[in-house]
């Protein structure tokens, strides 16, 4: 495993399957061979920049060069982002009660 990496990898996998999308799709969108996907996301290969992007794009994902001073502040409005969707999803809808109710 390269341990640089695999965090990557791992991300990648999270991303293809939050998509429900197999190994095999995403190789077929990407034209990266799917045996070469199974490695990324096993961090036992290195990735290349081209590789990469096409697989992200793929995944609906943006590469961004972040200074490392300003992480923090993006976690922060990940977070922001993600507590606000959350807060905007109702648990249930009084249409599910009546239809009980009837």
């Amino acid at each position: 495993m390269i341990h640089s990496i695999a965090h990557l990898g791992a991300e990648l996998k999270t991303a293809r399957q939050r998509k429900k999308l197999s190994q095999r799709a995403l190789s077929e969108k990407t034209k990266v061979p799917q045996g070469h996907l199974s490695k990324i996301e096993r961090g036992e290969t290195d990735l290349q920049t081209s590789s990469l992007i096409e697989i992200s794009r793929a995944l609906e994902l943006e590469l961004m060069l972040v200074p490392r001073y300003l992480i923090p502040t993006f976690k922060a409005l990940l977070r922001e982002i993600i507590t606000t969707s959350e807060e905007q999803t109702p648990l249930y809808s009084l249409e599910q009660e009546e239809k009980k109710n009837v």
